[in-house]
């Protein structure tokens, strides 16, 4: 497989002109000149990270307590800042002030470790996109019900069960995806991504001041403590130690942005060296985003105590303001609706590029005809390209459907792409790149340092597993939940 393959959609052509007289224009790849700085990089790393996994962390430090919540969420960000400044150091290649640009996260390990390992990463990071967009849909449909809700309790009173079922609102999502999968380049999304932005920071900041002022209030105490939810009082020893297991992975979810930390580079012009910029936009990036998770993480514990939502504006923690909590609710919705588009057009364009190459002659795959959607204009469509990416989302539903889970499923992805993609290739590529020596102290503290962190995800996804499978034994599919 070639993850690489929809990325020529969006590559500047090379021309003689660029590296010539008229190259003030152009940088030595012969694209025109880049212009990002530590503070584009900073800002893109921070709506890179703060997403979805942020509306975790209350339940997440609920599991383990104020000792060990704050300290594993400290871990996480120092091993992401630690493996990125590895990964800006591999943008170029051989050397990384002077080498080659590589464009892509799977660009580099290809160009550094290529073969077989370059298989597996292209295989890592489509499992990790599949499950995104999995996520995704369940995460909108949930926030959607919990406007529907929330104004029920509002009506109602806090005490009434406001049955409602979630395939409605996951089929409503698949339908606006599919209607807007149907934009053939990534690039023409670019609005989507900035309005999704604003959405994410939005519900994250009404989260934390809801919390922040639930603390201040007073009210009904909370139970918090040193060690998170007691054994024997809030669960039982077996569900202790699986929901800590759970936790780490809805923590390493929160912190997967290494797919684009190599795409962030890419916009770096290059002077100064991309890779010093880069580690210093990391630096900023990720102490910005542990500082707001800290605060969203230790607020929402402190302000729900062991007794902690899964999602801390779904799961009903909060009831009044019910209008500003609809509001975070629906901006959640619309950030998922893009973020959902930005994890699968690669999808798209690599099995669309495959097909290409697959079946060269063939009309359906190939062929673009133009159709005129009356005061919309006329619009270049593809059979085939409206055939797999309208299946793609159903399938994405149908599954979401049938797993909606939102804690497990948020753990598991986070389990299965946090040590290969954040770990793995950068120190494996590290190591390659500047020629170390086997077996030497450097080597060996990074090579344990992956292994940690392998084991880590392993008994993390195990888990998000052993909870769905909980879960499921509970679920009735298809049916309206309390």
């Amino acid at each position: 497989m070639n993850p690489d393959q929809f990325q020529k959609n969006n590559m500047y052509v090379e021309t003689p002109e660029a590296f010539g007289e008229g190259g003030k224009n152009f940088d030595d790849d012969g694209r025109v000149k880049r212009t990002g700085t530590w503070i584009t990089a900073s800002a893109h790393i921070i709506t890179a990270v703060i997403g979805s996994g942020v509306l975790s962390l209350a339940w997440a430090i609920a599991q383990m307590g104020w000792v060990a919540g704050p300290a594993v969420l400290l871990a996480f960000s120092c091993i992401t800042y630690f493996t990125s400044t590895l990964l800006a150091d591999c943008y170029r290649t051989p050397d990384p002030v002077h080498g080659k640009r590589n464009y892509t996260y799977s660009a580099v390990v290809k160009s550094v470790l290529g073969g077989r390992k370059f298989q597996l990463c292209g295989l890592a990071q489509y499992i990790n996109l599949v499950g995104v967009t999995i996520g995704y849909t369940i995460t909108a449909s949930i926030s959607m019900v919990a406007v529907k809700r929330s104004n029920c309790f509002h009506k109602h009173g806090h005490h009434v069960k406001c049955f409602t079922s979630n395939n409605p609102f996951m089929i409503f999502f698949a339908c606006i995806q599919i209607v807007l999968s149907q934009i053939p380049n990534f690039s023409k999304l670019w609005w989507l991504s900035i309005v999704a932005a604003v959405m994410s920071f939005a519900y994250s900041s009404i989260g934390l001041g809801l919390s922040f002022a639930k603390v201040a209030g007073g009210g009904d105490p909370v139970r918090t403590s040193l060690t998170g939810v007691q054994v024997g009082v809030d669960v039982t020893g077996s569900e202790k130690v699986w929901r800590t297991f759970q936790a780490i992975g809805d923590i390493a979810f929160a912190y997967a942005y290494s797919n684009v930390l190599i795409e962030i580079q890419d916009t770096l012009k290059s002077s100064p060296a991309e890779n010093k910029v880069m580690k210093r936009a990391s630096l900023i990036g990720i102490m910005t985003t542990t500082l707001f998770y800290m605060l969203c993480g230790c607020l929402g514990y402190a302000a729900f105590g062991n007794d902690a939502p899964g999602n801390f504006l779904t799961g009903f923690g909060f009831y009044e303001p019910f209008w500003l909590i609809d509001f975070a609710n629906i901006c959640i919705a619309v950030h998922l609706v893009g973020a959902y588009q930005v994890f699968c057009q690669p999808i798209f364009g690599f099995v669309e590029n495959w097909s290409k190459e697959r079946w060269p002659n063939s009309q359906f795959v190939n062929g673009e005809h133009a159709v005129n959607f009356p005061l919309c204009g006329t619009f270049s469509v593809n059979f085939f390209r409206v055939v797999w990416r309208t299946t793609y989302v159903v399938i994405t539903a149908l599954i979401a459907m049938l797993f909606p889970f939102f804690n497990d499923f948020l753990g598991l992805i986070g389990s299965l792409s946090f040590w290969p993609l954040t770990v793995y290739f950068p120190i494996e590529m590290y190591i390659k790149q500047s020629n170390m020596q086997k077996f030497s102290f450097t080597w060996t503290w990074l090579k344990i340092l992956s292994w940690v962190c392998l084991i880590v995800s392993i008994i993390s996804a195990a888990g998000s597993i052993q909870g769905l499978a909980q879960d499921l034994k509970k679920y009735q599919p298809f049916k309206a939940q309390q």
